[in-house]
């Protein structure tokens, strides 16, 4: 098997698009659930693939949807919400998701008029950052923050907050305790593990320090290699838990994406290669297989898994500024590479 071409990328895109309601929500397929995070990956996935009208509505029904505070209720069902909390690294991502849509598009008039939305959603973050430097992964209304604080989540804010640092920059709101908040949690990501519940047996909390940009170089190199056996069956893919025989797609192409970020492209095309298995005929993508039954489970085809294949496909062929959101989001701006589609 190998990476997918343009074109066969272009049919998971669409497989994305059939999904989206007309007020701009991706549920993870029709009929399902919604998270905040998952839909703002998703919409990344539109702008890569060119849609990006589809990518501004899926942002503005995030606008629409947002609390007062800056948050988001964490899952969504048929269109309301279903809990009554918010997940900090769904505010988080925000960030992540329209820097991205700006690096694609150069569209400067939409990054203004989401400005106020990343502000609070990002401030909301912020506030509740404990002097440790970890964020709780969750608050609630009624009695705030959550006690616990987990190591994939806050790696995902990290990522987010940087992203958000890149905004306030580009458009003349300097937000230095944006700044030092993400230094913050960098240090209590690299150097404190005993300041996170503990979830080791999952792959996330294996190569999202990496992904998100908290842990790199070297550091980076070792803590991927150090449990590599554990969690990547060739010819398959990466597990998501590393005691049961289940691949799934969403983490093989996160693995991939760090794998790139951290400067190892040829591992992260081998990883996406080997999990087109998944692969439906219309290009989307199945959630995850039981290799050693050779069945696949949850019996579903997600757009949150067809968006990771997107962007690390993105991310490995490299033609476009939008690519580096993973590897270095402060390093460009859009008008250093020309738009490719």
């Amino acid at each position: 098997m190998t990476v997918p071409s343009w074109r066969e990328l272009r049919s998971t895109v669409d497989s994305i698009v059939a999904v989206q309601q007309r007020d701009g929500a991706i549920p993870w397929f029709p009929g399902g659930e919604l998270d905040p995070w998952d839909h703002i990956e998703a919409a990344m996935a539109l702008d890569v693939g060119g849609l990006h009208a589809n990518a501004r509505h899926a942002y503005r029904w995030l606008l629409a949807e947002q609390r007062r505070g800056g948050w988001w209720p964490a899952k969504y069902r048929e269109g309301a919400p279903v809990c009554d909390f918010g997940e900090t690294h769904h505010s988080a991502y925000l960030a992540v998701g329209l820097w991205h849509h700006f690096l694609a598009t150069d569209d400067e008039a939409f990054l203004v008029e989401l400005w106020p939305t990343v502000r609070a959603a990002t401030d909301f973050v912020v506030r509740h950052q404990e002097t440790s430097g970890v964020v709780p992964w969750a608050v609630h209304p009624e009695t705030g923050p959550d006690p616990v604080a987990l190591l994939t989540g806050s790696a995902s804010t990290y990522h987010g907050l940087r992203c958000a640092s890149a905004i306030a920059e580009h458009l003349g709101h300097a937000q230095p305790d944006w700044e030092l908040a993400a230094a913050d949690l960098q240090r209590a990501i690299a150097e404190r593990p005993d300041l996170f519940a503990d979830k080791g047996r999952y792959s996330m909390d294996w190569y999202y320090p990496v992904l998100g940009g908290a842990v790199r170089g070297k550091n980076a190199a070792d803590r991927l290699a150090d449990r590599w056996d554990e969690f990547v069956v060739p010819g398959f893919g990466a597990r998501c838990v590393a005691d049961r025989p289940w691949v799934t797609g969403a983490e093989t192409c996160e693995l991939a994406l760090a794998l790139h970020a951290n400067g190892d492209p040829d591992a992260a095309a081998h990883l996406i290669a080997d999990m087109q298995h998944l692969r439906d005929d219309d290009g989307s993508y199945w959630t995850g297989l039981v290799f050693d039954e050779g069945v696949r489970w949850p019996v579903e085809r997600t757009t949150w898994t067809a968006a990771a294949v997107v962007l690390a496909v993105d991310a490995v062929n490299g033609e476009h500024v939008r690519s580096t959101i993973f590897s270095d989001p402060q390093a460009q701006r859009p008008s250093q590479v020309p738009y490719v589609a």
